[in-house]
């Protein structure tokens, strides 16, 4: 091993794997190469990843791109029709796969079930038929407000098969949310169930569905699961039972424009309502096989554990992905370290797991808990872990890869959004690792680093991470606001889509990423992510979490708020003082913190990506926006009053 990477990929790694095999058949010499191709002549890239994995048309497009309408509104695959499910279901009739599992759910309680994917087709069909019985057709809207199990996926499927347009919602929101997007999407029906669980608790679905639903002129038709197997007795009458069942009559699968929109999903921002990005049939087919078949490496025999939800783009993502590539993925309920802190590892023995998607946060959870996953459970089939969300600290990422990647398999790390579809940056088999890391770019999307100006960086210098180049999968507008989708993503530096992340990349050129523009810090001069600080202070073990905050300050013109969680009881004084120390040790006293805030927890969301956002905006006496995807929402009220107590008028 090269001593300056902590992994580097061997060369039956490189040989075997599905992006060595893209290159070998075009005739490319390396990584760099592939993304410079495809960043020039975007649509033989395009092209060559629908040929690739097999991804075919009904009727094949005229052409694959339109960039007349400027760079904020291409349009793709002209003339083209097609479905989702033709290609993550139908197609696997007659063959081997159809007898294979396609989803695994597993129970808190451990309890399974499996569904083949001939079983997915029958669920599928049944529920179309019923979707249709109750005048749901093609373009109409369905929410989806399920827990992560294998009806979410036959839900998902289902409303694809007749041409409708899935909008999946966050099964942790209450009516409020629900209701604001059900209201603005003018959804024409709900799928849900009775009721999910949660860390040993019965969490009550329906009837949020219901409250939700009170608040709208025009509700949607409810169509529930019953979970428990018997009606309810308190359930409305018009409400519509969803049972497994043949369906009412057999149907072919809905072919549709291949760029018609398959899949809104609401993403939360700083300031205003949630955005409903617009995901087509088209863009999710090529956008899932390059991020998931080409770059991270899925394959057929793959059986992908990746705990989220479908209200998040790693929900849909991770379902139609597996689908499409005949891979088996493990939907578990609840979460990773329920009932049991070492629940997550338990599933990989226990399903001979291969492909492990995570957090940093989980990591820094177990580490906490002091599970030993290495000693106490089989890993040994896991052979690639993906993860996503936010930065790594150094020592999380050091523990997971030697705890539980035994330092012989990669952690990729991908990082992009909802509004694109999934990955900008993201790493592969045939690139080292370094802690943190990222290979680079994804092909296609003309990744850059630049200054406020739009002029590109050199390396070692933090910038905005931006796109150059339209790609098949971002988002196509904004749903019902195409104002808005300019002035969000292409406004701040003309010509560039702007991401909202602070990213870098090394001489020797590894990317990294180090948080949210907007949380940028500027001390002494120079733009600083606050990760790189935090960093310091959770790898010191004197916090549970922290967030660190840039301030205006009337003497020095700026200065640091460390937000922290502390682990025990020490003094809060005494505890400041050490953070500061270290942080002086390890980053230089520029970046000393002026302010401490103590608080018993910082705002997180459902998937554990962090909120700084709100805890600044709390700071600077700024309203905290949209926190419906906020996990602990009872935390930020604590923040205000503990702000308000500790810290003198900023």
């Amino acid at each position: 091993m090269d001593g300056t990477f902590a992994w580097t990929p061997d060369e039956a790694t490189i040989a075997s794997s599905n992006l060595q095999g893209f290159l070998n058949r075009h005739g490319l010499g390396d990584y760099d190469a592939l993304v410079e191709r495809a960043n020039g002549d975007p649509e033989w890239f395009w092209e060559a990843i629908f040929l690739y994995f097999s991804i075919t048309f009904a009727t094949p497009p005229d052409r694959l791109l339109d960039a007349s309408g400027g760079i904020e509104w291409p349009r793709w695959c002209l003339g083209g029709r097609t479905n989702i499910v033709s290609h993550c279901i139908d197609r696997y009739r007659g063959t081997a796969t159809w007898d294979k599992p396609a989803f695994i759910g597993e129970a808190e309680d451990g309890a399974t079930v499996t569904l083949t994917y001939g079983d997915l087709d029958r669920q599928v069909s049944s529920l179309a038929a019923l979707l249709e019985a109750e005048g749901v057709g093609r373009g109409d809207v369905v929410a989806l407000y399920m827990p992560m199990i294998p009806e979410a996926a036959v839900a998902f499927f289902a409303v694809l098969k007749i041409g409708a347009i899935n909008l999946p919602i966050f099964s942790g929101f209450g009516p409020k949310p629900i209701a604001h997007r059900i209201g603005h999407a003018e959804a024409r029906a709900i799928l849900t169930t009775d009721h999910a669980w949660r860390r040993g608790a019965r969490v009550e679905m329906l009837s949020t569905v219901e409250q939700a639903l009170a608040e709208l002129d025009t509700p949607p038709r409810v169509v529930v699961l019953e979970r428990d197997g018997e009606d309810r007795r308190d359930r409305s009458p018009d409400h519509v039972v969803w049972r497994d069942g043949p369906p009412a009559r057999t149907r072919e699968t809905e072919i549709v424009e291949a760029d018609a929109p398959a899949m809104v999903m609401y993403t939360s921002g700083t300031t205003g309502a949630p955005k409903g990005t617009v995901h087509t049939h088209c863009g999710m087919l090529a956008k899932n096989a390059l991020d998931m078949g080409l770059c991270v490496d899925m394959r057929a025999d793959d059986r992908l554990l990746w705990m989220s939800d479908m209200g998040w783009i790693a929900g849909p993502k991770m379902v139609m992905s597996t689908a499409l590539l005949g891979a088996t993925i493990v939907m578990a309920e609840g979460t990773p370290t329920w009932p049991r802190p070492g629940r997550l590892f338990e599933m990989i023995d226990r399903h001979a797991i291969s492909m492990l998607g995570t957090v940093p946060t989980i990591a820094r959870q177990l580490m906490a808990k002091g599970v030993r996953p290495g000693e106490e459970y089989d890993l040994s089939s896991l052979r690639i872990v993906v993860s996503a969300g936010e930065p790594w600290t150094e020592d999380a990422w050091w523990w997971f890869f030697t705890a539980v990647c035994r330092r012989r398999i990669p952690i990729l790390n991908y990082a992009g959004g909802t509004e694109c579809g999934g990955a900008i940056l993201i790493g592969t088999p045939l690139h080292p690792i370094r802690p943190g890391s990222f290979g680079g770019p994804v092909p296609g999307c003309g990744a850059d680093i630049v200054e406020a100006d739009g002029v590109p960086v050199p390396p070692g210098v933090v910038g905005e991470l931006v796109m150059r180049r339209p790609t098949i999968g971002m988002t196509r507008g904004l749903w019902r606001d195409a104002e808005r989708y300019v002035e969000s993503y292409w406004r701040a530096i003309p010509g560039l889509w702007v991401q909202g992340d602070l990213a870098s990349r090394d001489g020797e050129g590894l990317w990294y990423l180090h948080g949210r523009s907007d949380d940028v810090i500027k001390v002494a001069g120079k733009r600083t992510g606050p990760s790189e600080i935090e960093s310091v202070v959770l790898g010191a073990g004197l916090a549970r979490d922290c967030y660190i905050i840039g301030v205006t300050d009337a003497v020095t013109g700026s200065a640091l708020v460390c937000a922290y969680a502390p682990l025990g009881e020490e003094d809060s004084a005494d505890l400041a003082a050490r953070i500061g120390a270290v942080v002086v040790d390890q980053c230089g006293s520029a970046y000393r913190p002026k302010y401490y805030l103590r608080v018993d927890d910082l705002p997180r969301t459902r998937n554990e990506k962090q909120m700084r956002r709100v805890v600044r905006s709390i700071l600077l006496g700024h309203p905290v926006g949209d926190v419906s995807s906020c996990v602990n929402p009872e935390c930020i009220d604590q923040v205000r009053s503990a702000a308000r107590a500790q810290l003198p008028r900023l």
